[in-house]
């Protein structure tokens, strides 16, 4: 199996997309791909407009997307994918729509046999057995909260652990282990600008910020780029 499951899209002061295309182009292969692009995050924004910021900076690597959307099969349209990518936006939006359109088994299949998978933000939530570790509002209901499964731990992207002045509720960290009191999980707190890369049973983070490790029971511990992050793709699965 073949993962790169990053944080963000966009750091401050920077083009959509830039600082992980690299990381993206290296993923994907220096062969062009025409890569199966999953919009449905996106609720604020049209699907096509997506696709064509995507392919924007796509375009400086070497590689394209498609938008599912633009197909009458979305179905077929898995089966049929070089590689599979699936942009931030809301999550419980993108959930729905891949209940909708009964994509969540099909895209399981596809990338447990080896096509790659990119995801962002909301795109490396649904690679986690549920979506309850996002960060977005419920502004739709998704039909169930299981996802893709792809990896046995969940993701909390954007992580911060700022607590800003005036602001005297939770912090992300306090959101995290109330989730873990109730759910014997693994959750990966993501920094922005970070990422998973998962290649068969190997698992690495890539950037310069360490990502944040909680376990029910276990006092949250940094891990580094440095770390061999496979051990998490041996625990049982958050259900």
């Amino acid at each position: 199996m073949k993962l790169l499951l990053i944080s963000n899209s966009t750091m401050p002061g920077e083009p959509y997309l830039d600082y992980p295309k690299n990381e993206i182009k290296t993923f994907l292969g220096e062969k062009p791909v025409k890569a199966l692009f999953i919009p449905y995050a996106a609720v604020t924004f049209s699907f096509d407009n997506y696709v064509e910021k995507v392919n924007e900076r796509f375009a400086e690597i070497g590689h394209s997307v498609v938008g599912i959307h633009t197909f009458s099969d979305p179905v077929a349209a898995v089966h049929a994918a070089e590689a599979i990518i699936v942009g931030g936006g809301n999550t419980w939006q993108l959930v729905r729509m891949l209940h909708d359109n009964h994509l969540m088994g099909p895209i399981r299949e596809k990338v447990m046999g080896g096509i790659s998978y990119v995801g962002w933000s909301a795109g490396s939530n649904v690679a986690c057995p549920t979506l309850r570790t996002t960060n977005d509002m419920p502004i739709i209901d998704p039909k169930g909260f299981d996802t893709l499964n792809l990896v046995p731990f969940q993701i909390n992207p954007h992580y911060i652990d700022a607590n800003p002045d005036g602001h005297a509720g939770e912090t992300r960290e306090q959101r995290i282990q109330e989730f873990i009191e109730i759910n014997s999980c693994y959750v990966v707190g993501l920094r922005e600008g970070t990422m998973l890369i998962r290649e068969g049973q190997s698992l690495k983070l890539l950037g310069n910020r360490p990502a944040r490790i909680f376990r029910q029971g276990s006092t949250p511990v940094e891990l580094t780029e440095k770390d061999d992050l496979s051990f998490l793709l041996n625990i049982s699965p958050c259900i």
